[in-house]
């Protein structure tokens, strides 16, 4: 694990029987997990791995509604709320800090684009502001040089990806929920076409609810039951710089790179959008649902290479419910880093910022970040087969807004008044193409 992450003990014990199991602990399933658990729900959360191992642990920690496309927008702003409620029940610190982000340019196309999302975003009561040259540069000092211009979003935060699903699945386990580690869910049992049972690596688990939160895995999982999901995956590579630089923000976002300050006092550092397309199955099979992001994100987008063939989470092959799967050959995702990209970014980071040119390299690391073809995840219950719900797909958006997801998966399951609106999540949205529907990010 180069990613840090806190490692936790749980449950060895697989129960005969659940009122929902949750596949996949990163933070959607852990926070699906954690709100069903709270109201009394005898809840199974299985992990291939470790809880939090894949992507929850290898991203920046941004927790914002600046700048979120619309359709997330209001899961952006309740899981703010959230993450500071599930921290008191649970009484442990997630780092989920309301640190405020900047964004400073020097691009008037970039400028006027946040400033068209902020008069929007205003008038849905997020607390955003634009920035003069003279703000930027006051904001920005520790740059050491003028901007054109800003915005300062005061009420987002960030949280710690190294603690933060480890101890919401503790969360869990105080409400009466069973974590299970090392347990790979292998396939789905039904009867009468709607779920009766999950087949796991150690046994069965007789139940009527199922959320499959398995991010990367999701399609693969899927396709074993006859349901397809468009899904396509990107490698980021970030970095981290040990403790010794004073007076950066707390997290800063320019076109250059991207600074985010650690739960050590060391910083995470990384480039927007940044990525290699390693070549899948379900992306070559997806490609053309795939065009219009491709579309959009072709600049930003390096040729990769067989790492994520190998790995085999793209895959459209069916497997044998008795026999040892992709998911049990690869417990943790944990990709090569492009060297040529973390050489760029710390290049980046060290001009932009003087106070991090003599701090060392802590670590590096990557991971892949699952996509839709629109950029917006799915989170439905109506997927074909009763008693499964979808919530993947979160495309480089899951942390921050992780918490909000998770109690509207719970919502889904319980019959309660949904927490945000639910019908730009549906699945079924990619039976139509989506050009013009990219979510701009």
């Amino acid at each position: 694990m180069p990613a840090p992450l806190m490692q936790i003990e749980t449950s060895t014990t697989l129960p005969d029987h659940a009122d929902c199991v949750v596949i996949g602990a990163g933070i959607i399933g852990v926070s699906t997990a954690y709100w069903l658990a709270r109201t009394g729900q005898r809840v199974v959360l299985l992990e291939k791995g470790r809880v939090g191992a894949e992507q929850t642990s290898r991203n920046w920690g941004w927790c914002r509604q600046q700048n979120r496309d619309a359709r997330e927008l209001p899961l952006s702003t309740v899981s703010l709320r959230l993450w500071e409620e599930m921290a008191a029940d649970i009484g442990e610190d997630l780092g989920f800090r309301r640190c405020g982000l900047l964004y400073l340019s020097d691009n008037p196309a970039e400028i006027d684009g946040w400033d068209r999302w902020g008069r929007f975003a205003r008038g849905e009561g997020v607390d955003t502001h634009m920035l003069s040259a003279a703000e930027a540069a006051e904001r920005g000092q520790a740059t050491g040089k003028p901007w054109m211009g800003g915005v300062w979003s005061p009420t987002d935060g960030t949280a710690d990806p190294s603690r933060a699903a480890p101890l919401i699945a503790k969360g869990v386990m105080q409400h009466g929920g069973t974590v299970l580690q090392f347990c790979a869910a292998r396939g789905i049992e039904t009867s009468g076409g709607a779920v009766s049972a999950v087949i796991t690596e150690r046994g069965v688990i007789r139940t009527k609810n199922l959320v499959l939160s398995g991010g990367a895995w999701a399609a693969s999982f899927l396709h074993q039951s006859g349901i397809s999901f468009p899904q396509a995956s990107v490698r980021s590579s970030i970095l981290s710089v040990a403790p010794g630089a004073e007076g950066l923000p707390a997290a800063l976002h320019t076109s250059a790179v991207s600074v985010t300050r650690r739960g050590d006092g060391g910083h995470t550092l990384a480039i927007s959008g940044r990525a290699n397309l390693d070549p899948t199955p379900g992306a070559i099979l997806s490609a053309r649902q795939f065009l219009p992001m491709f579309a959009n994100r072709w600049r930003v987008l390096s040729p990769g290479g067989p790492q994520a063939w190998q790995a085999g989470f793209e895959t459209r092959r069916k497997w044998a419910l008795d026999h040892r799967t992709p998911m049990e050959q690869m417990r943790i995702l944990d990709p090569r880093p492009s060297e040529r990209l973390i050489r760029e970014t710390l290049r980046r980071a060290r001009a932009l910022l003087p106070a991090l040119r003599d701090v060392p390299v802590q670590a590096t690391w990557a991971g892949y970040i699952d996509s839709t073809p629109d950029g917006v995840p799915v989170i439905d219950a109506d997927i074909g087969i009763a008693g499964l719900t979808l919530a993947a797909g979160l495309s480089g958006h899951g942390f921050g807004i992780g918490p909000g997801v998770g109690h509207l998966v719970a919502d889904l399951l319980l019959g309660r008044t949904p927490i945000t609106e639910t019908a730009q999540y549906r699945l079924a949205r990619f039976d139509a193409a989506q050009w013009g529907k990219v979510a701009g990010f």
